[in-house]
């Protein structure tokens, strides 16, 4: 699945303003993953914005247009959302979700590297 590219540039050019440092993009999961820190912080599948925050944040977080739990594969995710387009549209609503993941990045458990056979 392609990912918005413009969606893409406007995540690159808020992290860039707020000078976060420690960026790292990866292709995953048939999108594109912003890791900040090394931790998976927001991600773009599609034109779907997906956010990593703090899993208290969720129940409001779902109050807001847009916005719903992430089930990739198949079951809610804890502490991922999916922001749809329109709930990104003005310039406030996507810094609010950039600014919530950013917010949770320091928090967040970074995931365990995954070794392939023979690596000690």
């Amino acid at each position: 699945m392609a990912y918005d590219l413009k969606l893409a540039q406007r995540i690159r050019d808020r992290f860039s303003r707020l000078k976060v440092e420690e960026i790292e993009e990866k292709s995953m999961m048939g999108g594109l993953c912003f890791m900040v820190d090394g931790k998976m912080c927001v991600g773009i599948l599609g034109e779907t914005l997906m956010c990593r925050i703090d899993p208290e944040e969720m129940p409001a977080a779902l109050d807001r247009p847009g916005c719903g739990r992430m089930a990739f594969t198949g079951r809610p995710m804890k502490g991922f959302v999916i922001i749809q387009p329109e709930g990104l549209e003005s310039r406030t609503d996507f810094e609010f979700w950039l600014g919530l993941a950013l917010e949770f990045n320091p928090r967040a458990k970074s995931s365990k590297k995954r070794r392939g056979p023979g690596m000690d």
